[in-house]
């Protein structure tokens, strides 16, 4: 999970070590150092950086995760229904194999979510002035949904996914600020330029993305990852908005906990103000009680 994450950040020749690793992590735990260099056509050297940029200290630690990981993977076994969606599959398969997908994703982010990262993230939003979310694609959903749950508990936020618009936003921000990006890749042009562009300006940044190293990392002084493996048919807009919005809701949790009460209002109210558009709700607002009387 980790090493994929980093794969794009990582030199050419260290991408090939990864390639091999991620093909067979279980075999890769058994070989030597030599074979697994001539398995990526490059020097042990090589497969020594390798491990550092990936944050173990050599090639034995690596071997060591490797095996764990593969134990962890061979107890879900019976459960894993694989994740890339043939033409041929039917539709009960595709069922399966997007809930699998989904919750695997949302397993494995919150399994390497940064706890610290997210406080320091969760202490800025609520202390904030105001928050601004660029979102662009996909990952504009997101940022409304970002928006929206921080509106519900009286804190201000603005969600844009038009990049003029985002652009004059982040310029107006200031110190008591907070600025948040959200790109699966992290190399979305428009989210980087509006958060630089906010970060610029005093505000402080933050970026949720499914790869630590990408562009989006350099303008961000904290950085949100999540851990989404997308396959045929779910091209970057499927299992990472799932993963994403684990995230979100989790930031908006910490948010809400800082703000207790006045949170729990801000709820009841917006809760009061549109329960007369739903059906069963009485004319005052007020829910319907059931039969059983609650």
């Amino acid at each position: 999970m980790k090493i994929r994450s980093l794969l794009p950040g990582l030199a050419r020749a260290e991408q090939r070590v990864a390639k091999v690793v991620l093909e067979n992590p279980g075999t890769v735990a058994r070989r030597s150092i030599t074979e697994v260099a001539e398995a990526a056509g490059t020097s042990e050297t090589t497969v020594t950086r390798f491990c550092k940029a990936i944050g173990v200290g050599g090639y034995p630690e690596l071997r060591i995760a490797l095996a764990a990981d593969t134990a962890r993977t061979a107890a879900r076994a019976d459960h894993d229904l694989g994740g890339d969606i043939g033409p041929a599959d039917d539709l009960a398969q595709v069922v399966g194999k997007v809930a699998f997908a989904d919750a695997r994703a949302v397993e494995e982010t919150a399994e390497q979510l940064d706890v610290a990262t997210l406080q320091a993230v969760v202490d800025a939003v609520a202390g904030a002035r105001r928050v601004d979310v660029y979102g662009f694609g996909a990952s504009a959903f997101v940022a409304f949904d970002l928006q929206q749950k921080l509106h519900r508990i009286g804190r201000t936020c603005f969600a844009w996914n038009d990049t003029h618009i985002a652009l004059t936003s982040a310029a107006v921000l200031g110190g008591d600020d907070v600025a948040v990006g959200i790109s699966h890749t992290g190399s979305t042009v428009e989210t980087v330029e509006a958060l630089r562009v906010a970060r610029e300006h005093g505000a402080t940044t933050a970026a949720l993305t499914n790869f630590p190293r990408s562009p989006i990392s350099e303008v961000s002084d904290h950085v949100l990852t999540t851990a989404a493996r997308e396959t045929t048919f779910r091209s970057g807009a499927m299992a990472s908005r799932i993963a994403q919005l684990t995230v979100v809701d989790c930031l908006f949790i910490g948010v809400a906990q800082r703000h207790v009460e006045s949170a729990k209002s801000a709820l009841e109210a917006t809760y009061e103000a549109v329960s007369g558009h739903r059906l069963g709700a009485r004319p005052d607002g007020r829910r319907r009680p059931r039969e059983n009387g609650r």
